[in-house]
């Protein structure tokens, strides 16, 4: 992704001219590596500053989220020194991808006192860390960094802050020739597509290679050529009020995004903004929030995962012990003819030949015996072993229904997991997992959160469909919420929601949007022509002891959905 310094260097100009001397309302840390700040001033305005390691960034937001509980305490710490502080300036460090904010806010005595925001942005070392301007002292960060994980810097309150190494590259922003002479006479940088990011702060990889293209059209390697193209270039930024998202033509997916138009992505299609927070909101939102689902929902996914392993482990054992049990009869005819011959047996026998009066043709079979065994004993041992195989048979077929069942409701609920939205969904789902015994369960002290709901779409002909989610949700859905008349709607075979379309008053358009959506909440959502059961909900029954979510239904039709985002509305 290119958030590199040079992008930041626009976005900063952007957040300048609406936060200095605005000043802070409130402070929220949703997620553990993220805080929210509500900014008053002209405008109500919400600033996103994100230390994830997958997606760090800092922009206007306009999306709300649930905050926990219990505050986390770095959140506490910015509301005791922040709230109802004024924001004096925010600016990059030195081009780098560090941002500095500074507040002025009052203290415990009443004294003005100056408190300093450094946000770096740099991957998985990305941090937030609040410091007291006179006298350099961390107030808390919110990734502390002690001595065994970092051995240059330490982050955690008490300390004194200590930026991150500095790169000694030339900020392009500020710069002299004689400091580019200097540089590359000390540091030998190939020319190359590499070039421009070894050479320059914040100069991304991308933009390195975009840089050397524009740079070799039109000049020939010299250090007066270098010095005028890299001040014209990095002068016209500040006239730029274009921020373009890249979209892969095929695959429809944001690619790549930048603060001006790339060569390198002219086959890609261009969508254009306006500002570069809007821009990274609509890039990183629904990555970022996939991203964090997957984290929260890892240990349960190892889990499900483990589970259908085991499953689908026991499968093969049941069915190769029904492969064995299929030769069952054979020891019973076995025993029937030797039981027909018993007289003309003698002990000591290893084994002999006898008319098989079964075969049509009456042909000869030959039938090991045991020789330390009588004719009687072996004729038992053959009978016992028919006598093993049948109930080895009967209890392995039972046991493959069992397994089946647990198999299909294992995929259902990896799917539900799969498809959640948020983290109450997820908790809904272990919840799930601990009734049915896969999770042992533990009593928090915390207050239980409220389970999710059913998501409710209204079609286009403003009929209502409801979609479950979980299969505690699909459970309610068929057999408490829905009306017998109402419709009911399923992926065949395929695991997935239940959906239920209410009322009887609807036409094929309806009837196509519910089917798009069971499609959509299944495993084969990106699959093509799924095909999909439905019927009326008077049709569709559990079976007695069975599972969440596991229903039988008859007297259904089926047709074919290849599965899109739903269009319709969401209420």
């Amino acid at each position: 992704m290119a958030l590199d310094g040079v992008f930041l260097s626009t976005l900063i100009k952007s957040l300048k001219e609406n936060l200095v001397n605005c000043k802070i309302d409130k402070v929220n840390q949703p997620e553990k590596d993220e805080v929210i700040l509500t900014i008053r001033g002209s405008n109500r305005l919400k600033l996103l500053i994100s230390a994830s390691a997958n997606n760090p960034r800092i922009q206007f937001t306009k999306i709300s989220k649930e905050n926990p509980n219990q505050p986390p305490m770095f959140c506490m710490v910015l509301r005791k020194y922040l709230l109802g502080s004024k924001i004096l300036d925010i600016y990059q460090y030195k081009g780098d991808r560090i941002v500095v904010i500074d507040f002025e806010s009052t203290d415990e005595l009443g004294f003005d006192s100056v408190y300093t925001l450094m946000v770096e942005i740099m991957g998985r070392h990305s941090n937030i860390t609040l410091i007291r301007k006179r006298d350099n002292k961390v107030m808390e960060s919110i990734k502390h960094i002690t001595p065994d994980i970092n051995s240059y810097r330490v982050l955690y309150p008490g300390v004194q802050y200590v930026l991150p190494p500095d790169s000694n590259k030339i900020n392009p922003f500020s710069f002299e020739k004689i400091d580019l002479e200097n540089y590359l006479s000390e540091n030998k940088i190939e020319f190359n597509e590499n070039f421009f990011s070894k050479l320059l702060t914040g100069v991304s990889k991308i933009l390195s290679k975009e840089l050397y293209n524009m740079f070799t059209k039109k000049y020939i390697f010299d250090i007066n050529n270098l010095y005028h193209f890299i001040k014209e270039f990095f002068e016209s930024l500040d006239d730029n009020k274009e921020f373009i998202s890249y979209i892969d033509k095929d695959s429809k997916t944001l690619k790549d995004f930048y603060c001006l138009k790339l060569d390198l992505y002219e086959n890609y299609e261009m969508l254009s903004y306006d500002d570069p927070s809007t821009l990274l909101e609509s890039f990183y939102h629904a990555k970022d929030k996939q991203d964090r689902l997957h984290s929260k929902s890892q240990d349960l996914q190892k889990l499900i995962t483990t589970n259908i392993d085991r499953c689908e482990k026991k499968k093969r054992i049941l069915e190769e012990n029904l492969k064995e049990c299929s030769e069952k009869n054979d020891y019973k005819i076995k025993g029937d003819i030797l039981s027909a011959y018993i007289y003309s047996i003698s002990k000591g026998l290893d084994k002999i030949t006898l008319s098989n009066f079964y075969s049509e043709d009456g042909a000869d079979i030959t039938i090991n015996l045991d020789t330390n065994k009588t004719p009687s004993e072996n004729i038992q041992s053959y009978y016992k072993k028919y006598t093993k195989a049948k109930k080895s048979e009967e209890s392995a077929i039972v046991q493959l229904e069992k397994n089946e069942d647990e198999l299909k409701y294992l995929n259902s609920v990896l799917t539900n997991l799969q498809n959640a939205e948020n983290y109450t969904e997820i908790e809904d789902i272990k919840s799930e997992l601990i009734v049915e015994g896969y999770i042992k369960f533990k009593k928090s002290n915390g207050k239980a959160p409220k389970p999710s709901k059913p998501i409710h779409f209204v079609s286009s002909e403003g009929v209502d469909i409801y979609v479950g989610k979980n299969n505690i949700q699909n459970d309610y859905l068929t057999l408490k919420f829905a009306d017998k008349t109402d419709t009911w709607l399923h992926t065949k075979v395929i695991p997935g929601s239940h959906v239920i379309i209410k009322g009887r008053d609807f036409t094929d358009t309806t009837l196509l949007e519910a089917a798009n959506l069971a499609a959509y909440y299944s495993k084969g959502k990106d699959s093509t022509k799924i095909p999909i059961d439905y019927t009326i909900v008077k049709n569709v029954k559990k079976p007695s002891g069975a599972k969440p979510g596991m229903v039988i239904y008859y007297t259904n039709k089926t047709l074919y959905i290849t599965p899109e985002e739903p269009k319709i509305k969401r209420v």
